[in-house]
């Protein structure tokens, strides 16, 4: 037998490792497109307030302090589950007052802590930011932020 590697047998390790890995490849996406199928948003939830709410969130650059389904800075307190943590579950007349109102309130101007800044934002659009939220937290996010305090 020889010591080294033939031209052709190092030939049939390249092609034979090449096609096992696009095998792999192409089973993975496969399987990642199945479970995005399944598991998708919901799309038809996207009302005009919800896009509104969006627009809000954009225009005042929100994502360069907080962070939205782990994307954005980490500044301040992960808005992906905000709904949740306001309890818009149990009570959503009483989550959407309390998230208003605090951004509403903004600053606090309690010593020692980070402050939002004060946003002029009208009734419609905090109406349209809160379905925005709203709307972010039912998408399914495999658990994602991993405790309820964002």
């Amino acid at each position: 037998m020889s010591e080294g590697l033939t031209k052709s047998t190092a030939r049939n390790i390249f092609f034979g490792g090449t096609i096992f890995f696009f095998v792999i490849l192409v089973a993975l996406t496969v399987h990642s497109f199945g479970y995005i199928e399944k598991n998708s948003t919901d799309v038809a939830a996207i009302t005009p307030s919800v896009a509104q709410g969006k627009h809000v969130w954009e225009r005042h650059s929100c994502i360069n302090c907080h962070t939205l389904l782990g994307e954005g800075a980490y500044y301040a307190p992960e808005l992906g589950n905000v709904w949740a943590r306001y309890g818009g579950y149990e009570d959503a007349e009483g989550a959407r007052d309390g998230i208003k109102g605090w951004i509403a309130n903004q600053p606090t101007g309690i010593e020692g802590r980070r402050q939002m800044p004060h946003f002029d934002i009208n009734e419609q659009e905090l109406d349209a930011l809160v379905d925005f939220f709203r709307w972010v937290n039912t998408i399914k996010t495999q658990n994602w932020p991993p405790n309820e305090a964002g």
